[in-house]
């Protein structure tokens, strides 16, 4: 179901040719009843055309249906790419009776050529012809670029439902992780009430991971929230169980992200504890979750603890690097701790499967922070030195 699983909410995805593959892409979602919503982009300065058109439209409207094209991103395509992007917000309004402010669009692919805007429009036309309740799932595949396959997330309770689909295997690093995410729900919000919702969430979850280190023109994750629930009275503990629920969705897409990232073979999670602050925390953990030499270590399922202290020590925070004394730190692999005060354990943890956990306790305050990353494998170089050839 994807993001069909909430109430009042039709998906559908189509081939429409960008993709060389002839597989699905477009991908086209709408909410049946008015919806409110909102979205949090790329903070790259090389900013796509649909992400400039789309920040637009969220200025003046309310967000009721999201078109999502795969194989070619708009990106560095200059006014003609805006002028795409609106023409793709025109056309899908006109189709499901909107305005054009009221439509999201997001793009996907390789950077620099245009949108081929026949086969793209046509795809637009086939998209809301096929809009059904159980579009959810070629939905999530339409979006697809690298990936090994879709990536979809539901969560209920107490009534109502939040449900999302995630595209996103390479190009991944915080400021939002190339990722996009649509997320649904059926729980009453008030217009202008959403970002204080996703915005945790998505802090919590899709800035909390990496796979290579490089941070995408086109990351997006868009909510709409339409209602259909039949919840009418709120209070702080729904709103609460919403927030997990939500935060629930969003780091299961954002795990799926990372197990499927380009290559990849190991998911690393980085748990960092009693740290001076949470930033020196986030900044250790961050610098730790994109080493090359720790990813690599990974990918060879060596615990070369060595290297994480090496990347922990050198993690920048403030104008230096974050407080660290070797003389209190922790380090432990899987549970096996491989560093202690100073000193080796001479444990050795065998690292065998298809996830690490690297704990490491600084014994200096109450800040903490974790990130989750990828191994960084032959195949990941393999596929990125031959993407556009």
């Amino acid at each position: 179901m994807s993001v069909t699983a909430p109430r009042g909410f039709l998906a559908s995805g189509v081939a429409a040719g960008i993709r060389p593959s002839g597989k699905p892409d477009v991908a086209l979602v709408r909410s049946v009843a008015p919806a409110v919503g909102c979205a949090m982009w790329t903070r790259n300065r090389v900013q796509a055309a649909p992400v400039v058109v789309s920040r637009r439209h969220l200025e003046t409207a309310q967000p009721q249906a999201v078109v999502v094209n795969a194989g070619v991103a708009n990106a560095a395509t200059g006014r003609p790419g805006e002028e795409d992007a609106l023409a793709t917000a025109a056309r899908t309004a006109q189709l499901l009776g909107l305005r054009p402010e009221e439509v999201v669009v997001l793009s996907t692919g390789v950077i620099g050529p245009r949108l081929p805007m026949e086969r793209l429009l046509a795809g637009v036309d086939a998209a809301a012809a096929a809009l059904s309740r159980d579009g959810g799932a070629i939905a999530a595949e339409a979006i697809l670029t690298t990936d090994q396959g879709p990536k979809t997330a539901v969560a209920a309770a107490d009534g109502f439902t939040v449900a999302g689909m995630a595209k996103g295997a390479g190009m991944i690093h915080p400021c939002l992780a190339t990722m996009l995410a649509v997320v649904t729900t059926d729980y009453p919000l008030a217009a202008g009430e959403a970002d204080s919702f996703l915005r945790p969430a998505v802090e919590r979850s899709f800035n909390r991971i990496s796979v290579d280190g490089d941070c995408s023109t086109n990351d997006a994750v868009v909510l709409l929230a339409n209602g259909m629930s039949g919840i009418t009275d709120r209070d702080p503990g729904l709103d609460e169980r919403f927030s997990r629920r939500l935060e629930e969705v969003c780091a299961d897409l954002a795990r799926q992200i990372v197990a499927d990232g380009e290559g990849a073979t190991v998911v690393l999670e980085i748990v960092v504890s009693s740290a001076s602050s949470h930033e020196e925390a986030e900044a250790i953990a961050l610098r730790v979750a994109t080493s090359p030499l720790v990813k690599t270590a990974a990918f060879g399922r060596d615990p070369n603890w060595g290297r994480v202290l090496a990347a922990a020590g050198s993690a920048p925070s403030n104008g230096g690097f974050a407080r660290l004394d070797p003389d209190r730190l922790r380090v432990a692999f899987d549970g096996t701790p491989v560093f202690a005060r100073g000193a080796p354990t001479g444990q050795v943890p065998e690292l065998a499967g298809a996830s690490c956990r690297i704990e490491l306790d600084l014994g200096l305050g109450d800040g903490e922070a974790a990130y989750l990353a990828s191994d960084l494998s032959y195949d990941y170089v393999r596929l990125n030195a031959e993407y556009t050839t």
